[in-house]
C-alpha cells in the first residue's frame, strides 16, 4: 500500500474522506461541529490546500483515508520550535488495522523533517481512545491539555 500526495483531480475523493471524519468523529464528539461543512465548503478549501507548499494533503488508495499536515509559522514565544501540525487524519473503517494510518503518519513525518520541522503536533478528542492510542504508538506524547466548560 502506498499513500500519495493529493492532486487537484483527486480533491473530490479527498473531501469525501474528510466528510467521513466529520461525521464519524467530530459529529459524535462535538455538539457544535458543522458536519455539513465539507459538502458545502470542502471542494474550494482543499483545492487551495493542495496547491499550498506549507500544506501536505495525502490520500490512501481505494478511498482508504487521508491526512492533512501544515507547517505552522514561527511563534515568538517558542522561537526555537518549527512545528508541523497533523490537522486531520482518517482511515476508512474498512481499511483499518492494515497499516494505512502508520503509512500516512510516516509520510507526514518525512515531509515535516524535509521542511525543517523539529516538532510535530496532533490533537484528538479526549474521548477518542482509539485515536489517542494510535498517536501514542506513532511516538506522539501528551504535551498540553485543553479543558472546556459548557455555558
Amino acid at each position: 500500500m502506498t499513500v500519495s500526495v493529493c492532486t487537484a483531480e483527486e480533491v473530490p475523493q479527498f473531501v469525501a474522506s474528510v466528510a467521513g471524519l466529520f461525521a464519524e468523529d467530530g459529529g459524535r464528539r462535538d455538539p457544535f461541529m458543522d458536519t455539513g461543512w465539507p459538502d458545502r465548503e470542502g471542494e474550494a478549501y482543499y483545492a487551495d490546500l493542495v496547491k499550498d507548499p506549507a500544506c501536505l494533503c495525502l490520500l490512501a488508495p481505494g478511498g482508504g483515508g487521508h491526512l492533512v499536515g501544515r507547517l505552522r509559522p514561527p511563534n515568538p514565544l517558542r522561537p526555537g520550535a518549527v512545528t508541523a501540525a497533523l490537522e486531520s487524519l482518517r482511515v476508512d473503517a474498512g481499511h483499518r488495522r492494515a497499516g494505512i494510518g502508520g503509512e500516512l503518519v510516516a509520510a507526514f513525518f518525512a515531509w515535516a523533517k524535509e521542511n525543517g520541522a523539529n516538532e510535530m503536533r496532533v490533537t484528538a478528542f479526549a474521548a477518542n481512545e482509539g485515536a489517542l492510542e494510535f498517536y501514542r504508538a506513532q511516538g506522539f506524547e501528551p504535551f498540553e491539555v485543553s479543558l472546556r466548560r459548557s455555558a
